[in-house]
C-alpha cells in the first residue's frame, strides 16, 4: 500500500523533473508550491516569450504488469494518464490561485503577453519518465 509520504515524495520528484525540463526550455522559475487556503501553484515561471505561466504538475506510474501493482492500485485503471488527473475543480480552483496571484504581482505581467496556465503530465514507466507539456489550458 502507498501511503500519504510516499505518494507526496513521488509528486515532489515530479515536480522537480517539471522544474528541471522547463529551465532546460528557456523557462525561469519563479516560485514553487505557492499555496493559498483555496488552491495551490506547483510551478510559477516566466516563459522564453516573458508570458507569466502557472505550471500545474500531474503524474502517474504506470506498471507494465497489473499483477506486479500494489493490490490497492490493481482495482484502478492501471492505464490511467496524468493529464486524466486534471479535475474541473482542480482547474477552477488554479485559474482562481492564478488570478490572484497575477493581481498582486502586476510587475511580473509584461503588457501584450499576459499569463496562462499549463499542464506538465509525467508519467514515470520502470525506469523512463514520458513528459508532455500542455499550453495554455
Amino acid at each position: 500500500m502507498i501511503n500519504m509520504t510516499q505518494k507526496s515524495e513521488f509528486g515532489k520528484e515530479g515536480e522537480d523533473i517539471a522544474a528541471e525540463y522547463l529551465i532546460k526550455q528557456g523557462f525561469k522559475i519563479i516560485n514553487r508550491n505557492y499555496r493559498k487556503p483555496w488552491g495551490e501553484i506547483d510551478i510559477i515561471c516566466q516563459a522564453p516569450d516573458k508570458t507569466l505561466v502557472f505550471v500545474e504538475v500531474k503524474t502517474v506510474r504506470q506498471y507494465g504488469d497489473s499483477s506486479a501493482m500494489p493490490d490497492d492500485r490493481q482495482a484502478n485503471n492501471p492505464q490511467l494518464m496524468a493529464e486524466d488527473q486534471l479535475t474541473k475543480s482542480k482547474l477552477a480552483r488554479l485559474i482562481r490561485t492564478a488570478s490572484l496571484y497575477s493581481g498582486q504581482n502586476e510587475k511580473l505581467i509584461i503588457e501584450n503577453k499576459g499569463w496562462r496556465i499549463d499542464l506538465i503530465a509525467l508519467t514515470f514507466n520502470n525506469e523512463r519518465v514520458d513528459i508532455k507539456h500542455y499550453e495554455n489550458i
